[in-house]
């Protein structure tokens, strides 16, 4: 199921749990057995797509080059699934809407969030430069850059091919890090 689910997401579409049973050949109530909602649909399937991004961990006592080793590996898997993460966006934007209007049903929310826990990871290093709340910040401004939502700008918006994505991605991390740590160099800040 998580195969077909993932084939449908991929070509654009953001499956119901009824249209993965029948893409899948499976009774609906198999479907509705693993995956009870949408929500558990779609979180299920950006989860296998993130895949070895959610494994990522480093050594590197360096935020630069902890920070650039996330965005290298991440950033095409992340391009490579483009269409997936997007139907997932698709999905979290729509269930804002439907909670604004007042009309959300009782699908659970679709939650989204690993990147927080990977950039603060990835920003650990500066424990020494950086408060925790620098480092906090530092994370929130590397997530404006990481993520589905890059694509969405610079792909879709600005029109910039998957190669120029990256190397506009891999700038402005770089120069955040930068701007952070230099901000940073008057002492230790726990």
């Amino acid at each position: 199921m998580l195969e077909a689910a993932t084939r449908l997401m991929q070509s654009g579409a953001n499956p119901s749990v009824t249209d993965v049973a029948e893409a899948a050949g499976v009774s609906r109530a198999t479907a509705y057995r693993y995956f009870p909602s949408q929500a558990a649909l779609v979180h299920a399937v950006v989860d296998q797509a993130l895949g070895p991004i959610l494994e990522w961990s480093s050594d590197s006592r360096s935020v630069e080059t902890r920070v650039a080793d996330l965005f290298a590996m991440a950033m095409p898997r992340i391009q490579d699934f483009e269409a997936t993460f997007k139907a997932a966006l698709r999905l979290s934007l729509e269930q804002w809407a439907h909670r604004q209007a007042g009309t959300q049903a009782m699908e659970p929310q679709f939650t989204r969030g690993h990147r927080i826990e990977l950039l603060m990871d990835a920003v650990a290093p500066a424990r020494g430069q950086l408060s925790r709340g620098e480092q906090e910040r530092l994370a929130q401004a590397l997530s404006l850059v990481f993520g589905v939502e890059a694509l969405v700008v610079l792909g879709d918006i600005w029109g910039l091919d998957r190669t120029r994505v990256g190397e506009v991605v891999a700038w402005a991390s770089e120069a955040l890090v930068k701007a952070a740590m230099q901000q940073g160099k008057g002492g230790s800040k726990d």
